[in-house]
């Protein structure tokens, strides 16, 4: 229980690309505070963060995972980090977005062998994205083609100069015991069991390391008028001194710190964990920010910052809900302000109604650790919540509001979903509902009467049916998404519809005269009544029109919904008896039927916007594949950082698996979103 809270609790998201090290970088970081007793190993599935059976099935983290720990500095007092271990995988980039909008400060892993990948590129624009302090771990020092300086090189040519070594490597690959820490110039010696003794810097590398020492102390001093003037005096600031500097400016964002370690053997770890503390802004050292009177249709709504007040009102962001097996849905939170026991009561900001908070609880990956209390800038979680999804805002305060949701990326790959079985039919509805409540970045559709599914990629897809059906129990088969075509008239026709049925009793009786013609493209459905003189009567308008309606949502002559088309109603006849709404509703449709198959129709194909950012040296390829695909190039433009971004207009049909050739085409590097935007006249080749 927590009997001594800290108040400099920070909690640090863990990105980087695929296979950069980031879960046995938090594994290693465990261990060594103590808070497990063994470190788990990725290939075994025994990692604290990669728990569920679909990341130990594929060996690779799939969702964001929380790991609490306990941390003792060589001097001070205790602290507490709570870890974020995110996904590296593109398809799952919205895990990272929701980390770092709860984090106070991101550590970007780097693979010493890999160095500065796409991954990499797409994390670091998340984490500044984002406004986060940034600190590089550069991870897998051991292993072989190890090569620290080439790496730093490579962030420094990609992020900027204002990139600074803490530690330089004594030794590489097999060799990599001994790390130089640049601010007091010792060399770290570890051993076996991660842990070190101080030595003199080895005399091979003494040049180096004090010519580093000198530049990165310059570069620190100099953001500070009187540690400058002193360190031009002569008098060199102590190593704790140019600490506390440093943290001004890694929290600022003037100054990204790199340091080093081999998660796999300990060596360097338990110097991230210290400058972890010593260097990233704790959760009380800045404000928090939520935004009420966001609309759902991305209104904007207004930023409110909520200041990290022990004492003041309590404020809880839930950034994510997870479906459990066991308990049911968990809710992990982020206490904004005041402190939040078991049995408060709090408001839901969106929709007003009370929560009742259950036990708390702090997580370490599925261990659940309980807590009396959480308070300010704390991450813990619930079980049991009764309506509070992902992205609420829950406060002590009367009224209500509807705070922004978490940041969300668009979907670019779908499937189509059918229920194994007439039981699995029933369900599926409120187990998607589930399933979209935990994870944002899906959503879910509908076209050509099939249920899609869409998310980032193939194997966001994947998970997710996955856990549908291990966690919410509904099996479904997934199919290609149909294209939503649709149709319009091909010209202007003139029909008649006509319904006369006689069986005894009162008999059906209607006739309509209509004139049906195509509308520009967007135009949708429009009606008109231009009757006279009675022969339609009043009351039967709208039955007409809505027999028009069901006529071409049933599908034109090819079989696809009609749009575009407007329907004149300008004569027809009634009977005082046989007349009904039914019948002349049925007239209508039959008339508007006759008339498209007299004039024939015209399939169009849905066409999206589509956007892509790649390097600039792979904007021919890239062009050279849209071309391929039908695609009308609106613009081309430079980005900020060198690259370049492609808008152009390419056919739904063309677009299925587009997100998937991207990254062959562009290795990782290309960026992409798609919003439908119209529809357009189809070629014959191109139609379903």
């Amino acid at each position: 229980m927590d009997a001594n809270p800290d108040p400099t609790h920070r909690t640090v998201a863990l990105v980087g690309g695929p296979g950069s090290g980031k879960t046995t970088l938090a594994e290693a970081l465990l261990f060594r505070s103590g808070a497990i007793p063994r470190r788990g190993s990725i290939e075994h599935g025994t990692t604290v963060c990669d728990h569920d059976p679909e990341e130990i099935a594929r060996q690779t983290t799939l969702a964001i995972s929380l790991a609490h720990m306990p941390w003792a500095p060589a001097e001070g007092t205790e602290r507490a980090i709570t870890l974020v271990d995110t996904p590296g995988h593109p398809d799952f980039i919205g895990g990272v977005d929701t980390a770092l909008a709860v984090a106070d400060a991101a550590a970007v892993v780097v693979s010493a062998v890999d160095g500065v990948t796409a991954g990499t590129r797409a994390v670091w624009a998340a984490a500044q994205a984002a406004g986060l302090p940034r600190i590089v771990v550069v991870t897998q020092e051991d292993r072989a083609r190890a090569d620290f300086r080439r790496v730093l090189g490579e962030l420094r040519a990609a992020f900027g100069d204002h990139l600074w070594p803490l530690e330089l490597p004594i030794g590489e690959e097999q060799d990599f015991h001994v790390v130089a820490d640049l601010l007091s110039e010792h060399a770290l010696v570890y051993d076996d069991t991660g842990h070190s003794h101080q030595e003199p810097v080895p005399a091979a590398a003494e040049a180096e390391e004090h010519d580093l020492h000198v530049s990165v102390t310059e570069e620190i001093v100099s953001h500070d008028d009187a540690q400058l003037e002193a360190y031009l005096d002569g008098n060199e600031p102590t190593p704790a001194e140019l600490e506390r500097t440093l943290a001004h400016e890694v929290a600022s964002g003037e100054t990204v710190p790199v340091l080093l370690c081999s998660g796999l053997t300990g060596t360097g770890v338990d110097r991230v964990a210290d400058l972890l503390c010593a260097l990233t802004p704790a959760a009380r050292d800045h404000d928090s920010r939520i935004v009420i009177g966001a609309a759902a249709d991305g209104a904007a709504g207004t930023e409110v910052r909520v200041a990290p007040t022990p004492d003041g009102e309590t404020v809880v962001h839930v950034f994510r809900t997870v479906a459990d097996a066991f308990v049911g849905q968990i809710a992990m939170l982020k206490v904004l302000s005041g402190t939040l026991r078991p049995g408060d009561r709090l408001r839901n900001a969106t929709t007003g109604a009370e929560e009742r908070m259950p036990a708390l609880f702090r997580l370490r990956g599925a261990q659940h650790l309980p807590a009396d209390a959480l308070r300010t800038g704390d991450v813990g979680a619930v079980a049991k919540l009764v309506g509070s999804p992902t992205g609420s805002v829950l406060w002590s305060r009367q009224g209500s509001g509807r705070p922004a949701p978490l940041p969300s990326r668009h979907p670019v790959y779908a499937v189509s979903l059918t229920p194994a079985t007439q039981s699995d039919d029933a369900k599926l509805s409120t187990a998607l509902a589930r399933l979209l409540a935990e994870d944002p970045t899906l959503r879910l559709d509908r076209a050509a009467g099939q249920t899609l599914l869409r998310g980032l990629g193939e194997t966001h897809v994947a998970v997710a049916v996955e856990r549908l059906a291990r966690v919410l129990g509904v099996n479904v088969t997934t199919g290609p998404a149909p294209v939503a075509y649709r149709e319009t008239i091909a010209r202007a026709a003139q029909a008649e519809g006509k319904l006369k049925k006689q069986s005894g009793g009162h008999g059906q009786f209607a006739v309509v005269q209509l004139r049906v013609s195509p509308l520009p493209p967007g135009g949708g459905f429009e009606f008109v009544d231009a009757v006279v003189g009675g022969a339609v009567p009043r009351s039967y308008i709208p039955a007409v029109e809505k027999g028009a309606r069901d006529a071409l949502a049933a599908g034109g002559p090819q079989g696809h919904p009609v749009v575009d088309v407007r329907v004149e109603l300008f004569d027809g006849k009634s009977h005082s008896v046989d007349s009904s709404e039914m019948a002349f509703r049925t007239a209508a449709s039959i008339g508007v039927k006759a008339a498209l198959a007299e004039a024939g129709s015209v399939v169009l194909e849905p066409v999206s916007i589509v956007t892509i950012t790649v390097p600039a040296a792979l904007q021919g390829p890239v062009l050279t594949d849209l071309s391929s695909r039908r695609a009308h190039v609106n613009a081309t433009e430079s980005t900020d950082d060198g690259g370049t971004r492609i808008v152009a207009s390419v056919p739904e049909a063309e677009l299925g698996r587009y997100v998937l050739d991207l990254r062959s085409l562009t290795g990782g590097q290309g960026q992409l979103t798609i919003t439908p935007d119209r529809y357009e006249r189809a070629p014959s080749t191109a139609r379903a």
